[in-house]
């Protein structure tokens, strides 16, 4: 049976991603499940990934991109006991996501309840694991706290938002004009990053009190004005380099964010903390974790506690196009592959 897949077949542009035809099912090995995919997240870390940026990919091209799906389980090999044709489940595998069909070691997968939406649900890997595990395990605030977000009306932004508005945690984000929208939506107060500085908006709104916490994925640069926007005994938690890829910012300013973030900042007598958060490190260290925490956004996601912005849902085909966008910041929310006719 032929089945389709996205493979890049050259770092680069949203151009090396190319629709490739299989014309045979992957077989399990005897521990392992062959999956049907029926949703394929995409974001930021797919175009890093994309570009040979991101220095925890170490494979070449061409190879299937995708950083997490969620699917059916299709067939199981012969020593797999713990789950059965027809089970919902979903992992983060950083490549491999953009398929109709793969194969993947059973103890890695997590289990999924089989009432959800597909495009919703493969938002709770990626997109809301990481936003859940920065606030849950890195920093657990208390209600009441203030939070900033930068890139609020991203994918990962967004789950900030609405996690945070849950535990009862006040969100400033930055984010572009058409945007604020969403973020009123979440109860957020927007800051427009392209006509206002965010250092002085967050003096102005905190009543110079400063935030508890920042979440920057914007980079070096945008680190150190972050750790000015804390006050006494807050966390900055960098989890990401988005102006690297745009060329905003260049490599040497980047390590340099780099070493302040965890090193540097530790020697000031400031009581402020900082750290890097990568949420693929952090699971393959913490695998049980890692799956009680997409768990439990399954069962909040199903009990309709939780509402991801899925800005589209595009076929497999209009990966490259998905991409483009990507790259432009124009999705708000989270675009979704179906990767089902």
């Amino acid at each position: 049976m032929p089945y389709e897949k996205v493979v890049v077949t050259a770092f680069g542009g949203p151009e090396v991603l190319q629709l490739k035809r299989e014309l045979q099912l992957p077989e399990p090995t005897e521990h392992e499940l062959r999956i049907k995919v029926l949703a394929a997240g995409t974001g930021f870390t797919d175009t890093i990934i994309r570009e040979g940026q991101y220095v925890d990919n170490k494979a070449k091209p061409p190879f299937v991109i995708g950083y997490d799906w969620f699917g059916v389980v299709d067939k199981v090999g012969s020593k797999v006991t713990q789950f059965q044709v027809g089970d919902h489940v979903a992992d983060l595998c950083m490549i491999g996501g953009y398929t109709q069909y793969l194969t993947v070691e059973a103890s890695r997968v997590i289990a999924a309840p089989d009432d959800l939406d597909p495009a919703e649900a493969v938002a709770m890997i990626l997109s809301y694991g990481t936003a859940y595990q920065m606030l849950k395990r890195v920093s657990p605030l208390p209600s009441g706290s203030t939070a900033l977000v930068h890139a609020a009306g991203g994918a990962v932004g967004s789950a900030l938002c609405e996690l945070g508005r849950l535990m009862g945690i006040k969100v400033i984000g930055t984010a572009s004009k058409a945007k604020h929208p969403l973020l009123a939506k979440f109860g957020a107060k927007p800051i427009d990053y392209r006509s206002e500085d965010f250092v002085e908006r967050v003096q102005q709104l905190t009543d110079k009190q400063g935030v508890e916490i920042v979440f920057d994925t914007i980079g070096g640069k945008s680190w150190g004005r972050s750790y000015q926007c804390l006050k006494r005994g807050g966390t900055l938690i960098g989890f990401g380099a988005y102006q690297l890829t745009t060329g905003e910012e260049k490599l040497p300013s980047l390590l340099w964010g780099f070493f302040k973030l965890l090193a540097g900042w530790k020697l000031l007598p400031d009581g402020k903390k900082s750290c890097f958060f990568n949420i693929q490190k952090r699971r393959e260290s913490h695998q049980e974790e890692f799956k009680e925490d997409i768990g439990e956004l399954f069962e909040w996601l199903r009990q309709g506690k939780l509402q991801p912005v899925i800005a589209e849902r595009r076929p497999l085909a209009e990966a490259a196009e998905v991409h483009r966008q990507i790259d432009n910041a124009e999705i708000i929310g989270k675009t979704v592959l179906i990767c089902q006719p």
